[in-house]
């Protein structure tokens, strides 16, 4: 295949977290919960060959938000998150390829793979990655869009806290599906 690396200036993007956001959903009974995380940051660094790129992002564990107080609080706690102990969730990208995804795609789509680390567990995570472009902006600056997707499994960062229900159900699922929309700001050289 073909290597097509998208058209990107080399050097530092940073993510802009109030036109961005991370999205999250679970299953719980027979319907989805979808909830946010807030507060993140992160940045991406273009490398001479945007396929030779990598990415980092942070996340503060206590600003999930599934339009619950009630059900956040238990979420922050040791039964999940353990937010007290564990305050951030990072993702370290440790290498870009173009995905082959046939003919349909509205936008190039690249797979981004990398290390996700929850509760002091890191788990090698694929997100699959669609680059929108690259527009200026109203203040003079120079921005990227990106949309990224991927599923993890709970248990395998140690979070089991599940309610057993009538035969062999439970209340929770446990594949949980990530979604991000990512604006990054260029910092130019110098």
């Amino acid at each position: 295949m073909e290597r097509e690396a998208p058209d990107l200036d080399a050097g530092r993007w940073t993510i802009d977290p109030v036109h961005s956001e991370i999205t999250f959903t679970i299953r719980h009974l027979m319907t989805t919960v979808r909830g946010s995380f807030p507060e993140f940051g992160g940045e991406v660094v273009i490398g001479a060959d945007p396929l030779d790129s990598s990415a980092r992002a942070e996340i503060k564990m206590a600003s999930i938000d599934t339009r619950s107080a009630e059900r956040d609080e238990h979420v922050r706690s040791a039964d999940f998150l353990d937010v007290e102990n564990h305050p951030v969730m990072t993702f370290v990208g440790t290498g870009v390829e173009q995905a082959n995804v046939g003919r349909r795609a509205r936008a190039p789509r690249y797979h981004l793979d990398g290390e996700l680390t929850i509760k002091k567990v890191t788990r090698p995570v694929r997100l699959l990655a669609e680059f929108h472009g690259v527009e200026a902006d109203p203040w003079g600056g120079v921005r990227a869009g990106f949309t990224a997707t991927a599923s993890i499994s709970r248990r395998d960062f140690g979070i089991e806290f599940n309610v057993p229900l009538q035969g062999d159900k439970v209340m929770l699922g446990d594949t949980i599906g990530i979604a991000l929309e990512i604006q990054a700001v260029h910092a130019p050289a110098g």
